[in-house]
């Protein structure tokens, strides 16, 4: 007890400076210690959804390339990347009550990395190791630089950490930047909608730009929902507060809309374009609404914020050379080629 009280004059008989720096030492210790859990969450997260879809295809593939009369819902291996998937994007939530949205939204390169992975190994035809790495050069290089751009994502990350009460995210919400963002983003939505409906502008660029428009509202909303329910969860309850729902209900919203648009794309245009645009298009969107409603990077360092920008670019480029390298689906053929599966049932 002596020994905690002496240390507790000692820390009061320091120079104001001093203090000062021992209580900023210990806040950036712990805001760096909240990056890499929500880091850490959000990286395990896309891998698993990754895993999961890829599960998914092989029980259905599997189930095509068989007599198997059963449907895709009775295998045990579909329900387990059913499983699998729930837990994955369990984990992408959480991640946004820990860390910054800047953070959190561009580590989906993660997803395209590993399904790059899972479709090296998959292989449908067998190639002479010469022609193996000819073939995949520009995966191998693509995962290299969407490797080093996560790195650089995850070090030089904005630090702030704002306890997500229903104050502040309504104070955030009526803030100018933001009203005057939510402005241009409307008035934009609305030029693209009228272009893509009335003047059946069906460009991949209109699609996936509609898409990032209401993916930059949805990781905002999705932001808000997971901080507030960890504050609950901790004894701090905010679900009394009507901005909660309010943001729960634009989160549902925005992701349903999203998912038609992109549903619809994808009948029209190939899923590795979908895929690198989007990612590119999506990300920009999302970190540019971060930044101006939670303030993502007020008071960062000149260089941090350009570091920061670069690993965005690095993995923007790796992402780029993943999924140009993959082939344009064939109406009916397999991802997997069924002689490369093990011989046992799909279950």
């Amino acid at each position: 007890m002596d020994g905690t009280h002496s240390a507790g004059l000692q820390l009061q008989q320091l120079p104001p400076t001093s203090s000062s720096m021992i209580l900023s030492s210990s806040e950036g210790s712990f805001s760096y210690k909240e990056n890499l859990i929500g880091a850490l969450l959000a990286i395990f997260g896309h891998l698993v959804v990754s895993i999961a879809l890829n599960l998914q295809k092989y029980c259905h593939i599997r189930l095509a390339g068989s007599k198997d009369p059963r449907a895709y819902f009775k295998t045990k291996t579909w329900w387990l990347g059913l499983l699998l998937l729930l837990l994955g994007e369990l984990g992408v939530f959480a991640s946004y009550a820990f860390a910054p949205l800047s953070l959190i939204v561009p580590l989906s390169a993660v997803s395209v990395i590993a399904s790059a992975i899972i479709g090296i190994i998959f292989i449908k035809e067998k190639w002479k190791p010469k022609d193996f790495v000819r073939r995949y050069v520009l995966s191998f290089v693509g995962c290299g630089l969407a490797i080093v751009g996560t790195y650089l994502l995850v070090t030089f990350a904005p630090n702030s950490h704002e306890k997500m009460t229903g104050e502040n995210i309504a104070k955030h919400l009526v803030s100018w930047p933001f009203l005057l963002y939510m402005l241009v983003v409307i008035v934009l939505f609305c030029l693209l909608l009228y272009f893509y409906k009335e003047r059946s502008a069906n460009s991949i660029i209109v699609i996936l730009l509609l898409v990032a428009l209401l993916g930059s509202m949805t990781v905002v909303t999705v932001k808000a929902v997971a901080g507030m329910l960890v504050l609950s969860i901790q004894g701090n309850l905010q679900l009394d507060y009507p901005i909660f729902y309010v943001m729960f209900v634009c989160m549902v919203a925005t992701a349903i809309y999203q998912a038609t648009f992109l549903s619809q794309a994808s009948q029209i245009y190939d899923s590795s374009l979908i895929a690198s645009i989007g990612y590119i298009l999506s990300t920009t969107a999302a970190i540019t609404a971060g930044a101006i409603f939670y303030l993502d990077f007020l008071g960062e360092e000149a260089l941090h914020i350009c570091m920061f920008a670069l690993g965005c670019l690095i993995a923007f480029l790796g992402v780029f050379l993943i999924t140009r390298n993959r082939k344009k689906a064939i109406p009916f053929e397999p991802y997997i080629s069924m002689d490369a599966m093990p011989d046992e049932g799909a279950g």
